[in-house]
């Protein structure tokens, strides 16, 4: 059974960053993409950023464009997401999950393997 394990939450200001972490259990199942997803309180869980495995192609949702960056390490089975300019509207649980298809799609349909998720809360 694969699991994955997100770690690097907390409690920052506004304008600050956050690097979170995901750790998954054995060598990544097959050439699936990976992503990372929020889900703020009463909202859908929305799709933030998600990377291919062989050419790292980066599709961002436009509200983090320009001020996280995903990447993954395949040799330690971690995928990464950088956090930078921190604002009150990032607030959520954040969540990584593992596709069995290549492109990283921004419907959670497609994630067969979810992580238990880490807070990130952002301070005004």
């Amino acid at each position: 059974q694969v699991q994955l394990a997100e770690s690097g939450g907390g409690l920052v200001q506004a304008g600050g960053s956050l690097r979170l972490s995901c750790v998954v259990s054995e060598q990544f199942p097959s050439n699936g993409a990976m992503a990372w997803f929020r889900q703020a309180p009463g909202e859908e869980r929305e799709f933030v950023a998600g990377i291919t495995r062989i050419d790292n192609h980066t599709p961002y949702a436009n509200s983090v464009k320009g001020r996280f960056t995903i990447s993954r390490d395949n040799a330690k089975n971690t995928l990464f997401l950088q956090m930078n300019n921190l604002k009150p509207e990032d607030t959520a649980v954040y969540f990584c999950a593992h596709s069995r298809f290549t492109s990283p799609y921004i419907e959670t349909r497609f994630y067969d393997y979810w992580g238990q998720g880490t807070q990130v809360t952002v301070s005004s």
